[in-house]
């Protein structure tokens, strides 16, 4: 969700293809947007250029100004300017390297000799390189940085490069896209983040962007946004002097007996228990506020701040864990059950019976007994010619209507976890979990703790998960261990009932570490 608030449209980032177009200019003013364009580009030279200190904040605010008031197409000539015109002088790196080269070639004739002299010119000519292999834009991401209002402008900037290079893939944009989200780490380190408690008391102003803002289970109303700031709740964010009343990422954590099997008891039930009866913190939602800060693991910093917070507070709490979506997990599975129910029925045509076990692609990804139980379905159920043809059918009927019908839950239960169990453990992404949100919570320490049936009920857990959703637990003492392992070898730390789910596909790859 994004906040729907008129106010705020000037620093609104870049919109999709669809509403670009009908930014465009009607012919009556088709000059205008051009000199809009140029006057915006005249500011950001300004800006990259000026030394005149006094001024540098008037052109700073007309650059801002005028960079929001354009239409998609400018906003994206912009940008490439700035990528292309505004880079380092590469002419002056090549002269430079020659240089250093040269003087190490000194160095090897002189055997010695005049070594301060040689060591002094290795000094300049790095001092000089260091600098030239700063681009020019640079200067104009450090002044908004210094500016009031710079660093919303900035991550604004960095949520437009964003969405052009989902579209195009331009090498001196990534560059710049690089550059921008390495200096925006640094400025928003843990040490100049404020960590705050959102309370039903806070400003409404603040209160409507968590509302608008909550990415993963939607507020209903008012009532449901009093519930999850009052008792036996928690919501925390992570503030910045320079975004003032708007946090840049939060986290929403209940306070339960034992860890949560559904997203339903957390959202639905009750009242909840007295916090004194608490051991289990469980984060149910952790939702990013700022497109452009994509990538920058703020959610790491959070989570590990709410843990020492919660248990600084409330000791008798012993339990830190999640209840997570799984949003990857049925579109890879859909891709799996189409490309190998297309395989076996090419290979039943193609293949005497005896031969069919030898592709090399083919992969049943069913185990006998679930193929049997899908395959002795009535064909008014579901039709197929063979069980992942017939489980591809089932997950893609119109409104889930397979979730509505006990006898086909009890079918699918036993393959639709197993292959869950599968997607999270073993499917990779440069050796590390495939799973977005997976993969997060493992680089930050955590272990996969539980996989539970029917958890989410809601049209989008159906369509993203099968309704399945995952407990993660942070154990303080594993945390550092775990989050090491994770980085260095894509070592998957779970427990051992997770991983019997895979055990006899997996029995002489030991890819994850089984603790209770």
């Amino acid at each position: 969700m994004r906040p729907n608030n008129s106010t705020k449209l000037a620093f609104s980032p870049l919109p999709n293809r669809s509403r670009a177009r009908a930014m465009q200019p009607s012919s009556d003013n088709a000059n205008k947007p051009q000199r809009d364009f140029e006057h915006v580009r005249d500011s950001m030279h300004s800006a990259i250029s000026m030394n005149k200190t006094e001024v540098i904040d008037t052109v700073l605010n007309d650059f801002s100004e005028g960079y929001f008031s354009l239409c998609y197409e400018n906003r994206r000539r912009l940008l490439l300017v700035l990528a292309k015109e505004y880079d380092l002088n590469r002419t002056q790196v090549c002269e430079l390297i020659k240089q250093y080269l040269g003087v190490l070639g000194e160095e090897a004739q002189s055997a010695g000799h005049e070594e301060d002299g040689v060591l002094g010119s290795f000094y300049r000519i790095e001092r000089n390189l260091r600098h030239a292999l700063k681009p020019m834009y640079e200067g104009l991401f450090e002044r908004l940085n210094m500016h009031p209002g710079g660093l919303k402008v900035l991550t604004s900037l960095r949520a437009d490069i964003l969405s052009i290079l989902a579209e195009e893939n331009i090498a001196s944009l990534r560059a710049l896209d690089s550059y921008l989200k390495e200096k925006l780490g640094t400025w928003l380190s843990p040490a100049a983040l404020e960590l705050h408690q959102i309370t039903w008391d806070d400003p409404a102003s603040l209160l409507e962007k968590i509302v608008a803002y909550e990415a993963v289970h939607p507020i209903s109303n008012l009532l449901d946004l009093k519930r999850r700031l009052g008792v036996g709740r928690r919501c925390f964010g992570y503030l910045h002097a320079a975004i003032p009343g708007e946090p840049l990422i939060f986290i929403e954590v209940a306070l339960l007996k034992n860890v949560a099997q559904t997203i339903q008891e957390v959202l639905w039930d009750d009242p909840p228990i007295p916090e004194c009866e608490a051991t289990c913190a469980l984060f149910y939602s952790i939702s990013s506020t700022q497109r452009g800060l994509a990538g920058i693991n703020l959610g790491k910093f959070l989570i590990k701040r709410v843990i020492t917070l919660v248990k600084r507070d409330m000791p008798h709490i012993s339990t830190f864990a999640t209840i997570s979506p799984i949003p990857g997990f049925i579109q890879w599975l859909l891709s799996k059950l189409a490309s190998q129910s297309k395989l076996a029925e090419v290979n039943d045509i193609s293949q005497s019976s005896a031969d069919r076990s030898g592709s090399a692609f083919r992969e049943n990804i069913l185990e006998p007994e679930e193929e049997k139980a899908l395959m002795d379905l009535s064909e008014e159920f579901v039709a197929g010619k063979n069980g992942m043809e017939r489980m591809l059918n089932l997950l893609t009927s119109k409104n889930h209507e397979w979730s509505n019908f006990a006898p086909l839950l009890s079918i699918l239960k036993t393959p639709l976890l197993r292959l869950c169990a599968r997607y999270l453990l073993q499917e990779k992404k440069r050796g590390k979990a495939l799973d977005s949100v997976a993969n997060f919570h493992l680089q930050n320490g955590a272990m996969i703790e539980r996989i539970n049936w029917m958890a989410d009920r809601s049209e989008n857990g159906l369509h993203q998960s099968a309704g399945i959703m995952v407990n993660y637990v942070y154990r303080l003492e594993n945390i550092e261990e775990y989050a090491q392992s994770y980085f260095s070898t894509g070592q998957i730390h779970a427990s051992d009932d997770v991983c019997r789910y895979v055990e006899p596909l997996n029995e002489h790859q030991p890819a994850t570490d089984k603790r209770g």
